[in-house]
C-alpha cells in the first residue's frame, strides 16, 4: 500500500484542530514547540532549536526535526512552515460545517500555516507506518515569519542539513505549484513641517498631516500592473488636535516579480511625496529598506517534477502559479537553498472570514507523503 493511502481524513481534521487550538502568535511559538516535541519523538526524530530567539526577541529558536528514513544515504528534502499566526488565536472557536473549517468570526483560524504543520505531521506519520523506502526528512519550523520573515532571516543554517526542499504556504489548492516569487522594498517617508498652535498661531504651522494625506491621494496605490503592487499600509504622527503636526511618518511596500519594477514605483512615490511637501513650503525624507530577494525556479528542474508526479499520484491536478506574497522560501534562496512554495488551500487568511477546506487538509497530508515517499505515476 503507498503511504500516502494510509492518510485518515478524520485524523487529519483533529491533527489540525488540535494545533489551531494552540495561541501562537510571533513571538510567543514556545507553546507550538512544547506540544511538538513529544510527537517528533514519536516518530523517531532527533529535534534541536537555533538561538534566532535572541535575535527576533521571542521566546522559541527556530526547530529543526531530523528523521533518517529508510534509506539514510539517499539525499534528503526538507519540508518547512512557520509556527506563528498573525494574530492570537486564545479565543478561537473552530466551526467544521459542510465540508470547511473557519473560526467563529470572532478570530482568525490561524490555517496559515497551521495547516501545513498538520500535513507534515499526518503525512510523516503515513510513511512511518507503511516502512516505505524513503530517504531523510527535515521538518524546518520557523519563527516570526508574519513579521517579515524574521525567523528565516534570523536562521542557523548550519542547521539546515537538506538543501532542497519545499515550504507549503500558500492559498492554491493542493497541486499548486509557485514557480516564481516577488521582489519588495519597504519605504518610509517623514514628512516634516513646522508645529503651530491651532488657535493662537495657525498661520505659522505647516501641517505635515496635510502633506501626507496630498502624497497618498495623489499616488497610484494597490495594482499597478499583472506584475507589481503598491500600498501604504502605517501612518503615524501629531500630538493634540490643537496642535498643528510637524512630523508625519508614512511606511508602505512594492512588491513585483520584476525587480527593475520595485525601483520604479518606489522612484514614483519618492517624487510624489518630495513634491507634495514642497507644495506646502515643508520636506519629506524617503528611506528604502530592502525586505527580500525575488525568486524563481525552472519548471522542468527536477525539484518542481518530483512535485507535479506526487500530486498526480494522488489524484490532484498540478498546475503553475506565480504569487505577490513573501514567505521563507524567499529567504531560503538567498541563502543557497532549492525550493519552491506549494498551495495548501486555506483561504481569506489574516481575517476572521478565513477557512479551509477538510478536503485539501487531506490532500497536503497525502502530497507530503507521496513526495516523501518519492512515488511517481510511472512506477504505480
Amino acid at each position: 500500500m503507498p503511504a500516502f493511502e494510509r492518510i485518515k481524513r478524520e485524523q487529519v481534521l483533529a491533527r489540525f484542530l488540535e494545533l489551531v487550538a494552540i495561541d501562537g502568535p510571533s513571538g510567543h511559538e514556545r507553546r507550538v514547540a512544547d506540544h511538538l516535541l513529544p510527537v517528533f519523538e514519536e516518530l523517531d526524530m532527533r529535534v534541536v532549536f537555533d538561538h534566532a530567539d535572541s535575535q527576533v526577541g521571542g521566546d522559541c529558536g527556530n526547530l529543526f526535526a531530523w528523521w533518517k528514513g529508510t534509506n539514510p544515504d539517499a539525499e534528503p528534502i526538507f519540508l518547512s512552515c512557520h509556527m506563528d499566526t498573525v494574530l492570537p488565536t486564545g479565543n478561537l472557536r473552530p466551526v467544521v460545517d459542510d465540508g470547511l473549517v473557519r473560526s467563529d468570526g470572532n478570530s482568525i483560524l490561524g490555517a496559515d500555516d497551521r495547516a501545513a504543520l498538520g500535513a507534515y505531521l499526518e503525512g510523516l506519520r503515513a510513511v512511518h507506518e507503511s516502512g516505505v523506502r524513503c530517504g531523510p526528512v527535515q521538518i524546518i519550523l520557523t519563527v516570526s515569519e508574519q513579521p517579515g520573515m524574521l525567523g528565516a532571516r534570523a536562521m542557523d543554517y548550519s542547521l539546515v542539513r537538506a538543501k532542497r526542499g519545499y515550504v507549503y504556504d500558500s492559498s492554491g489548492d493542493v497541486g499548486q505549484l509557485i514557480l516564481q516569487g516577488p521582489f519588495s522594498d519597504r519605504f518610509r517617508i517623514r514628512f516634516r513641517g513646522r508645529k503651530a498652535h491651532l488657535g493662537l498661531a495657525v498661520e505659522e504651522g505647516i501641517n505635515a498631516i496635510e502633506m501626507a494625506a496630498n502624497a497618498i491621494v495623489n499616488t497610484t496605490l494597490g495594482r499597478i500592473d499583472a506584475e507589481t503592487v503598491v500600498g501604504m499600509g502605517v501612518i503615524r504622527g501629531g500630538e493634540m488636535a490643537s496642535i498643528i503636526p510637524d512630523e508625519v511618518e508614512v511606511v508602505g511596500e512594492v512588491r513585483s516579480l520584476v525587480e527593475d519594477k520595485v525601483r520604479e514605483q518606489i522612484d514614483r512615490v519618492a517624487a510624489m511625496a518630495k513634491e507634495a511637501a514642497a507644495a506646502f513650503g515643508g520636506q519629506a525624507e524617503v528611506v528604502i529598506e530592502p525586505k527580500y530577494q525575488g525568486w524563481s525556479i525552472d519548471p522542468a528542474s527536477e525539484h518542481v517534477r518530483a512535485a507535479s508526479r506526487a500530486a498526480e499520484y494522488i489524484g490532484a491536478t498540478p498546475y503553475f502559479a506565480e504569487t505577490l506574497g513573501g514567505a521563507d522560501t524567499n529567504i531560503f534562496v538567498e541563502h543557497g537553498l532549492t525550493c519552491m512554495t506549494l498551495g495548501i488551500g486555506f483561504q481569506k487568511i489574516h481575517s476572521f472570514d478565513e477557512h479551509i477546506s477538510i478536503d485539501n487538509l487531506e490532500a497536503a497530508a497525502r502530497h507530503v507523503a507521496a513526495i516523501i515517499e518519492g512515488r511517481t505515476v510511472a512506477n504505480q
